[in-house]
């Protein structure tokens, strides 16, 4: 069984997610079963066999959560004293392009959201980082062409 590493945040995130789907949507989709088989012939009901898809669909997404907090190793940020970066890590990039500062953080692969700069591990900007301690310039490979960036800051949060 592969180990999933995944920050303390992300992992109460698929958390809560879990409780709704188990929870309300599934209270939700059972209701609208009830309402749909009421409506008689269940051969022709689309409205009943949309809702038995959904329900599906969300039985698959409770099994897809469960295996990855199962399987989660789970990693709190505020507990990593080391200078270089590693996973969680939080960290201050200066593009050197574009003398723009960027911030990221190494992120697991179901955390990642780049609108609010979280970068899956196996990121092309994060495996680059991977390892690097600030003052030192990582080079990235982007879909526009290669980026360099100088480490600014690293913090564990």
């Amino acid at each position: 069984m592969e180990r999933v590493p995944m920050t303390k945040q992300g992992a109460e995130a698929l958390r809560e997610t879990l409780a709704y789907l188990k929870g309300e949507n599934r209270h939700r989709i059972v209701r609208t079963i009830e309402e749909a088989r009421a409506h008689g012939d269940l051969s022709e009901n689309a409205e009943y066999h949309a809702a038995k898809e959904e329900q599906g669909m969300n039985e698959g997404k409770i099994k897809s959560l469960e295996d990855k907090l199962a399987r989660a190793h789970v990693i709190d940020p505020a507990t990593i004293t080391v200078d270089r970066i590693v996973f969680g890590a939080t960290v201050d990039l200066i593009d050197l392009d574009e003398g723009t500062e960027v911030t990221y953080q190494v992120v697991g692969v179901d955390e990642a959201d780049i609108e609010h700069g979280k970068v899956s591990i196996t990121s092309p900007i994060a495996r680059a980082m991977i390892g690097k301690e600030e003052g030192d310039v990582i080079n990235v490979q982007a879909p526009s062409g290669l980026r360099e960036y100088e480490v600014q800051e690293i913090r564990y949060e």
